[in-house]
């Protein structure tokens, strides 16, 4: 599998290596039936878990409106995909259409301010939208341009924190490599794009990020590079400050020199800043939400939620499920299981990507692997 997989990626022009694990485990696999569902997924007590919508070929980040509509992005076709929000009660969308087509490989997504923001590979547009009306107007329009592309890594994620700066991360153009360009960073920017920095570096693919409520620290999960084992390195979770340097590629997990780039480089080392906390090797953590507001039960109120995607090259299958991050009074953090049976005995049925969570507390899950959308709720909380 690991073999075939570099050779895939070498053999495939840039539009279409988009990502070689999941272009060998397949988009276009069929959704799980709904008994399948009932049967395979497991979830705390109290919450309940259902397929949405489907026939979302390579979903990968979801947003929600204020209305409770749900934007999805689709990579491989260009497209935003809008979901009206549940009025009938039969938990599936009332309706689906595309809201944009023909970008880039659009990833990352966010609405601020009246806009619609929308991360594709080499740039950063927005257009006006509005939630209400569920429509988009005005011209679709670039406020950042020139992000470097090519190589591994090709999503770009963006998110507006709480001051009101939109963040951009780039991942890696590699494994493991010395960058020649501004990959393995996050980015910032003001709203119009202007006024450009380089936020935080050695992240080697920060895909999710998120700010934690009450306290407004950014956090993001990190993937750990391959072809060090089966067990090694951890994948990571982030506290992200301005100006600080995480690591890769010169350190692994909490400061581990790298037997390609490390000897070298302990300086580098010294001055990087370790994880927080550690996920399982390869389980590649993609997405992470913190919860707000009331609608779930205490313990996880102001909790996150993390998508583990799952490994592609180790000898067992691992990550494929949803964990929860708990967080205590002195910023010590437990994991829990949240969402697992995506995998079993080796077979798979979804890889979640991205979670985000509704105004009325539900929460959406997308799966790249079978163009899927879920959504949990909670006792009678929900659609």
């Amino acid at each position: 599998m690991a073999l075939g997989a570099a050779l895939l990626w070498v053999l495939l022009p840039e539009r279409f290596a988009v990502n070689v694990p999941i272009a060998l485990l397949g988009w276009g696999n069929a959704p799980p039936s709904a008994s399948e569902v009932q049967d395979r997924l497991r979830l705390p007590a109290g919450f309940s878990i259902r397929l949405y919508a489907s026939g979302l070929r390579g979903a990968r980040i979801v947003r929600v409106t204020h209305t409770g509509d749900l934007l999805v992005s689709l990579p491989g076709s260009g497209r935003i995909v809008l979901l009206e929000r549940d009025t009938t009660g039969d938990g599936l969308p009332d309706a689906r259409r595309d809201l944009l087509s023909g970008l880039n490989r659009p990833h990352g997504m966010d609405l601020y301010d009246g806009w619609l923001y929308v991360a594709e590979t080499h740039a950063v547009g927005r257009i006006r939208f509005d939630a209400n009306t569920r429509a988009v107007s005005g011209e679709y329009d670039h406020v950042v341009t020139g992000l470097p592309g090519g190589g591994a890594h090709w999503s770009r994620s963006v998110r507006f924190g709480p001051d009101g700066w939109m963040y951009v991360s780039v991942g890696s153009s590699c494994n493991a490599c010395e960058e020649k360009d501004t990959r393995a960073v996050i980015l910032r920017f003001r709203p119009d794009g202007s006024a450009r920095e380089i936020y935080a570096t050695g992240l080697r693919n920060t895909v999710g990020f998120d700010w934690r409520p009450g306290t407004n620290e950014l956090y993001g999960v990190d993937m750990g590079r391959d072809f060090l084992g089966d067990d090694f390195p951890p994948c990571e979770l982030n506290r992200i400050k301005q100006g600080k340097f995480y690591g890769w590629p010169y350190a692994n997990g909490n400061k581990v020199p790298d037997p390609d780039f490390g000897e070298s480089n302990q300086a580098k080392i010294k001055d990087s800043v370790a994880p927080v906390h550690g996920f399982a090797a390869h389980s590649s953590p993609l997405g992470i939400s913190f919860l707000r507001g009331d609608k779930l039960p205490p313990p996880y109120q102001g909790a996150a939620l993390v998508t583990l995607h799952g490994s592609w090259n180790r000898t067992e299958k691992q990550g494929y499920e949803l964990a929860s991050l708990h967080f205590d009074g002195s910023g010590n953090i437990t994991e829990r299981k949240f969402v697992t049976g995506f995998e079993g005995n080796g077979k798979v049925i979804g890889r979640p990507v991205d979670v985000a969570q509704g105004p009325d507390g539900t929460l959406f899950i997308s799966d790249d692997f079978t163009g899927s959308v879920y959504s949990v709720v909670y006792g009678e909380t929900g659609g």
